[in-house]
């Protein structure tokens, strides 16, 4: 799998505070990877990162991140405009506050044409209809002249999807892309986002639903407290977890495994991550826990699988799944 993007031992720091802990994650190019994990668990300040648009007050610490050989951190901030839409766009989590609410869709889509390609008015205003038409959108020519409060959830996110693909970028970021939007359009969205991958784009799907993660991604990292705990490919980890928060997550998710286990909450609360627990950030709540894990910090290290987990039993993990599902 040649490698389209690359974050190596990436670290995001808001003042003292780590909220992204050495990360590591690589996309082929035509693949999709999956990040996911609870609120609070870095995964949309990892994206914001890779997108160079992280709030003023977090900085990378530490870390590359790699697009083609080009590490986006060496870049001045006018490169890295110029790469955006480009190169690599994102789908923001809340398409209703990503969108300028007093100007028409067609106006916001068009003008990516008029200031990224110097297209006049009329031929940005063809070219904008013409991408709502390609993510779905019925009559397209006269939805172009209406507000993004006129449009339904699923709708604005397609005008999002529109406008992230506008300029054909090789690499997408979605950021929960289905969230607050009913099954029906979820299967919709996931449709299109399949579609645009078969034709070459590789992208990023942030979720913390495992269900939209199964249709839409080759590979997965978990990340919990800033950090990435398991990583391969949605089979394995799915089939088989090496963490005992994927194992968790499984369990706690009604879209994964269905039958083979009721749903069941992963006890205790996530960390606060300006007072993390020593050892294992995931301990207190682990039901392998033992005195190890208390006070040594597990590193994410490879299995014979070829995956990794950053656990220090993830092979009794392993076996112990493998008993239950038997």
């Amino acid at each position: 799998m040649s490698a389209l993007l690359e974050v190596s031992g990436l670290q995001v720091a808001f003042g003292e505070l780590r909220a992204v802990r050495g990360v590591s994650l690589t996309v082929g190019k035509g693949q999709t990877l999956a990040v996911v994990g609870e609120s609070g668990s870095g995964k949309s300040i990892t994206s914001l990162a890779v997108m160079g648009l992280l709030p003023a007050q977090a900085r990378v610490v530490e870390g590359e991140i790699s697009l083609d050989g080009v590490n986006l951190l060496d870049l001045a901030p006018e490169e890295l405009r110029r790469l955006r839409g480009e190169e690599l766009a994102m789908i923001f989590q809340d398409p209703l506050s990503a969108l300028n609410p007093s100007l028409t869709v067609g106006y916001q889509i068009a003008e990516v044409f008029r200031r990224r390609r110097g297209a006049s008015r009329a031929v940005a205003t063809g070219r904008a209809v013409e991408a709502m038409a390609e993510v779905g959108i019925p009559d397209a020519a006269e939805r172009a002249k209406a507000y993004p409060h006129e449009f339904s959830g699923g709708m604005r996110q397609r005008v999002m999807i529109a406008m992230a693909l506008a300029l054909e970028p090789r690499l997408l970021i979605a950021d929960e892309p289905t969230t607050a939007l009913d099954v029906t359009v979820q299967a919709q969205i996931l449709r299109l986002l399949r579609e645009r991958q078969r034709a070459g784009l590789a992208m990023i799907i942030i979720s913390h639903d495992l269900g939209v993660v199964a249709r839409t991604a080759q590979s997965v990292v978990v990340m919990y407290a800033g950090q990435a705990v398991e990583s391969g490919t949605v089979a394995e980890v799915y089939g088989t977890p090496a963490h005992p928060y994927t194992l968790g997550l499984m369990a706690a998710s009604p879209s994964a495994r269905t039958g083979r286990r009721g749903i069941r909450p992963i006890d205790g609360n996530p960390p606060d991550l300006t007072a993390l627990p020593s050892g294992c950030a995931f301990h207190p709540r682990c039901p392998f826990a033992r005195e190890r894990c208390r006070t040594e910090t597990p590193a994410l290290r490879p299995l014979p699988s070829g995956r990794t987990s950053a656990c220090h039993f993830a092979e009794e993990v392993l076996a112990h799944d493998r008993a239950a599902g038997a």
